[in-house]
């Protein structure tokens, strides 16, 4: 499953050949159709509320762990459909919190409702044990490059964007690269973020869709020579997303 931005249209399976990919991240989108642009939306917090009143000698509890929103529930157990994936939807937003959430904590299973659905990998993929392929090598490489990004990302930087190229996503048809069904599938999608006052950014090697919403599938990389947690492409400034191709 190689990285590629978004398309305004379906692409031919001509173009979907290949499966490796390089990298580029971007932050909060929010679109319902394929753009011709690449597009960036703010993340934006609730604000702030000001005290209105005289001082009240109630404390307020203790904050509790963080917490994963909700993303798509149970969806994986459901058909897949040909919907294109919005990102202004609620489930895109909740993704990239939780994904932002792993990153700053450290804590992979925050970002659990963000990585594509064990259930639907399993309707996926036509090879041997899919079960066994999503345990032991999406979902471990998965927690290896959040601890590789948590060690690049002061855990109080903030999300401030996450760009995805529109332009570039692509329907990748069954029957490429062991799949049995089709998705919607972009590379190189782009967190960007401001840490001691300076815009920073890394990739999402490869979003896949399942039914409208997309999925983390490979956050550092698609391939590895090695075990180890990648970080795919750091850069200062909010670098550039793509390039498009893979599945």
């Amino acid at each position: 499953m190689k990285r590629m931005p978004l398309a305004t249209a379906v692409i031919a399976a001509a173009l979907l050949t290949g499966c490796g990919g390089s990298s580029s991240i971007q932050v909060n989108a929010t679109q319902t159709e394929p753009s011709s642009s690449p597009f960036a939306a703010r993340v934006t917090s609730p604000p702030s509320s000001s005290p209105t009143g005289p001082p009240t000698t109630s404390s307020s509890p203790p904050a509790g762990p963080p917490t994963a929103l909700p993303v798509a529930p149970d969806a994986g157990a459901l058909p897949q459909t040909r919907a294109f994936p919005s990102t202004h939807s609620v489930a895109f937003h909740d993704a990239i919190q939780d994904l932002w959430l792993a990153v700053t904590t450290g804590n992979a299973r925050l970002a659990l409702p963000a990585f594509f659905p064990r259930a639907a990998y399993q309707k996926l993929k036509e090879i041997y044990d899919p079960t066994a392929d999503w345990d032991d090598r999406l979902w471990y490489d998965f927690t290896l490059d959040v601890g590789a990004a948590h060690r690049v990302v002061d855990p109080d930087a903030r999300l401030v964007r996450v760009i995805v190229a529109g332009y570039d996503a692509a329907w990748v048809y069954p029957g490429i690269c062991d799949n049995s069904i089709g998705y919607w599938h972009v590379s190189g999608a782009r967190m960007v973020y401001r840490e001691h006052g300076q815009e920073r950014s890394f990739g999402i090697a490869s979003l896949i869709s399942w039914r409208g919403v997309w999925y983390v599938v490979h956050f550092g990389a698609v391939l590895r020579s090695a075990v180890t947690g990648i970080l795919d492409d750091p850069e200062i400034g909010p670098g550039v997303p793509g390039p498009a191709g893979g599945c």
